[in-house]
């Protein structure tokens, strides 16, 4: 028998390797990078102990004799069988029961119709045991484990509180929870990602199903998800927006509004609110059936921010989500930090994801308002650049994360610093308006000979106004460079 060398407890996660290898590292990923579970679980997988001389089987039900939880990932298939027609899978699964252990079970796909009968069966065994849960991908699972893992704790006394969204929400009943905002959230999650309760699943079953009931009482997640009036037992969960038509924050504010609501109307107002006040240009039915808009800031872009922050934000602090829209950015800012594995340049590289508020993050995914997992900073740094605009600042100040989206930094502002001739303000007024402009373009729109032309557009190169694209010939032309420094300096 092995001996701990540690307090943490050991998860032992079964399933058909090759299959469900993807899985298999999320669970191991997701409890290593997560603050809290971090604290009490290790994760043993297979394939990552060292070669050894020893038999296979005895490793493995040797792991599972030692772990302290089961976790069974059932798929399709239902693994290599031994001489007595028995998948590893299955022999797992039969010592941990027989050991006692407690067993966390997760079959993914929404039905049986393209498992192995062998499969079907286990995973029919193992449902007249204990509950299982039925998943959709690594999002569904580590959410769901997640929740499982916590109440776990909670009930072997390693966890006397529990984590903010898994948590009841004081005073709060089932009934400041309408049915027909959970039924158009099953409806949007089964049309979306496949999630497999009706939407006319009752109330509670519905909850319990998405780790919503804190001992039978809503969760602050089931709340801030589909309260009436979530700001009645959360006041600080509003979104405050404003729109200043400088670079600064000055007073009396334009535009104001303070958005109260679920987390789905709280996005949906606080977007609203910035494409409402930014640039959109109408394109033609020749691109599309109907007439295509594209706006000065990319909606994706701009939804992903205003989403990270509702779905991430420290719902314990008593600031709130801002989102303020300037003459030359977009910030949105947000309560709380980066978990200490992340870091401000760790989000511009393919990273984990390490929500802070898993239960709610997942209902976002669940309805598309976020996809894959720890890929959207990455997707707004993409969307920007698809646009031409610079690359978003990720930042923490004082207590809080700070998205930045810029604008067209050229300002009027910015333009007076850079001491431009008449000529070459034309010439950047042309590039905004039709994306780019050649040496030909400048003189027909200046009246400049060839010389002056290509003076003036390497000034505007060298100033960080132009860049250039392509080395000569009629293919080189001239666009907007946007320089990240340059938009700094002009900012203070």
């Amino acid at each position: 028998m092995k001996k701990k060398v540690s307090n943490r407890k050991t998860l032992f996660v079964s399933s058909v390797q090759k299959e469900l290898n993807a899985e298999r590292r999320a669970i191991k990923e997701f409890v290593q990078n997560d603050p809290l579970l971090r604290r009490f679980f290790d994760v043993f997988l297979f394939e990552d102990l060292p070669a050894s001389d020893r038999h296979a089987d005895d490793v493995y039900l040797d792991e599972v004799e030692n772990c302290d939880l089961y976790v069974g990932l059932f798929g399709n298939e239902y693994g290599s069988e031994d001489a007595g027609g028995i998948s590893p899978t299955e022999r797992e699964f039969d010592l941990a029961s027989q050991k006692g252990k407690p067993r966390l079970i997760f079959a993914k796909g929404a039905d049986d119709k393209a498992r192995n009968p062998k499969m079907i069966k286990l995973i029919r065994k193992a449902g007249s045991q204990l509950i299982r849960r039925r998943i959709a991908d690594s999002s569904d699972l580590t959410a769901a484990l997640y929740a499982a893992l916590v109440e776990h704790m909670e009930q072997s006394g390693d966890l006397r509180t529990l984590p903010f969204d898994a948590s009841a929400c004081p005073r709060a009943t089932l009934n400041d929870l309408p049915q027909d905002k959970i039924q158009s959230f099953l409806e949007v999650a089964r049309r979306e990602r496949n999630y497999p309760l009706p939407a006319k699943t009752g109330r509670e079953k519905a909850l319990a199903h998405l780790n919503l009931l804190d001992d039978g009482n809503p969760t602050h997640a089931a709340v801030l998800l589909f309260g009436k009036e979530p700001q009645r037992f959360l006041p600080t969960s509003e979104v405050k927006c404003m729109h200043f038509h400088g670079t600064k924050v000055r007073k009396p504010i334009p535009s104001y509004q303070i958005y109260k609501g679920t987390a789905f109307e709280l996005v949906d107002q606080a977007v609203d609110f910035v494409l409402s006040r930014i640039d959109r240009h109408i394109g033609t039915r020749a691109e599309s059936v109907q007439a295509p808009a594209t706006y000065e800031l990319p909606k994706e872009a701009v939804t992903e921010a205003i989403v990270n922050a509702v779905a991430h934000r420290d719902y314990t602090s008593n600031a709130g989500v801002q989102v303020m829209l300037f003459a030359d950015r977009l910030e949105v800012w947000n309560p709380g930090e980066l978990p200490p594995s992340l870091t401000p340049e760790r989000l511009r590289e393919p990273h984990a994801s390490i929500p802070r508020n898993p239960l709610i993050a997942e209902m976002l995914y669940l309805t598309r308002y976020i996809e894959k997992a720890g890929s959207g900073t990455l997707d707004m740094i993409e969307r920007c650049s698809e646009a031409g605009l610079p690359s978003p600042n990720f930042e923490e100040r004082a207590g809080q994360f700070v998205t930045t989206i810029w604008r067209n930094w050229l300002t009027e502002e910015v333009m007076a610093r850079l001491d431009l001739n008449e000529r070459q303000i034309k010439a950047v007024a042309h590039v905004k308006a039709h994306a780019r402009i050649s040496n030909k373009d400048y003189r027909e729109l200046t009246g400049a000979i060839i010389r002056t032309a290509s003076r003036d557009l390497e000034e505007l190169v060298s100033k960080g106004v132009l860049r250039r694209i392509g080395a000569t010939g009629r293919s080189a032309h001239y666009v907007l460079a946007g320089k990240q420094d340059v938009m700094k300096t002009n900012r203070t």
